[in-house]
């Protein structure tokens, strides 16, 4: 049920049409949207979708870009998600309640959250893209995942005008999956987002990668968040590309999951192969070890290329399309498919 009337300013920005949409995506795609606006409060967001330039025309919603492949030209209106602010809404002996719009720079926020003393996200530090996306995608990294955190969002129905309000059980949180990216996707736009920090905090670094950057700085056990947050920076940088420099998506392809039957006759063919025993018994493979093993770390396919150092990371090295990186991706699933019989599917979504 709806939880509220939003009322309507006709105010948000419009750009001319062939808007460029370069610096709107982090594979730095030049691409164009037919008509593009942006919204920077909830009253923008229903003022554009009823304006008479954008009927009939089909939506796209872009914080920053970090999870699409844009393969063509966008023929309908493009909403460029800009709303902003970022507060304690409440509290209560366990925790915090920090409200953020979904146009802020995820890892800005996060800082923010630190810097204000409320520690909890610091394990997803430096993921790119915006707070309004953290939830479609339900973000993670390193023992940690978004949905953990997540007390509500709340989104806009483009048809009615109506805001909802999404506790953490109705976003459907899966792995790298939600309802807003499924059945909710298209339909709802998210305009805030807000996240309960625990007030005990606990170290969350049980990661490989993540523990020995603790011990090169001679912390063994992390002291504070603030510990964390920067050896996560630090694992991050020294891995992944930065989008301004190299564009990317992050992890192009999500870790499968498969049963354990599958597993067990996997690892009697390839016993060295990367695993982590799941809760409900299945098994999470890594699929940047298996990616590497078919040989494509730092290959390239005209200017779409595998990163030389994180197997996950397919990259555009400077004039690549959406239609090249694709096509990139299923050169490598093939040849995944055809020596684990495992089969990888692509975190973005493709346009």
């Amino acid at each position: 049920m709806p939880v509220s009337a939003t009322s309507v300013d006709p105010s948000p920005v419009w750009f001319a049409a062939g808007y460029p949409l370069r610096a709107h995506n982090t594979f730095g795609f030049d691409v164009r949207a037919h008509l593009a606006c942006r919204i920077e409060s909830e009253a923008d967001l229903i003022a554009a979708v009823r304006d008479p330039r954008a009927q009939g025309l089909r939506t796209l919603v872009l914080g920053g870009g970090s999870n699409v492949v844009l393969t063509r030209n966008f023929d309908g209106l493009v909403l460029l998600v800009a709303l902003s602010g970022k507060r304690v809404t409440r509290e209560d002996d366990d925790a915090w309640y920090v409200e953020a719009g979904a146009g802020e720079n995820w890892h800005d926020f996060v800082a923010w959250t630190l810097e204000a003393g409320m520690p909890g996200l610091e394990n997803l530090a430096l993921i790119p893209g915006t707070v309004g996306a953290a939830p479609i995608q339900n973000i993670g990294a390193y023992g940690l995942e978004m949905a953990e955190r997540c007390a509500s969002v709340r989104a806009i129905e483009l048809q009615s005008g109506a805001a909802y309000e999404f506790d953490a059980a109705e976003c459907r949180f899966g792995y790298r999956d939600s309802f807003f990216k499924r059945e909710g996707r298209d339909r709802f736009v998210i305009t805030s987002v807000t996240f309960r920090l625990p007030k005990v905090w606990q170290p969350n670094a049980g990661y490989a990668d993540l523990a020995r950057e603790l011990a090169q700085r001679g912390l063994p056990e992390a002291q504070c968040a603030r510990d964390v947050f920067d050896a996560v920076v630090a694992v991050r940088r020294a891995k992944l590309p930065d989008p301004l420099v190299l564009g990317n998506a992050g992890s192009f392809f999500k870790n499968p999951v498969i049963d354990a039957p599958q597993f067990d006759a996997l690892v009697a063919r390839e016993p060295l192969i990367i695993s982590h025993r799941q809760a409900d018994g299945r098994v999470k493979l890594a699929a940047g070890w298996m990616i590497d093993q078919c040989g494509w770390k730092g290959r390239a396919l005209r200017a779409a290329a595998v990163h030389e150092r994180q197997a996950l990371v397919l990259v555009n090295r400077g004039g690549a399309t959406g239609n090249d990186i694709l096509e990139l991706a299923q050169a490598i699933r093939h040849d995944v498919l055809a020596r684990f019989g495992v089969e990888l599917e692509q975190e973005p979504i493709s346009l």
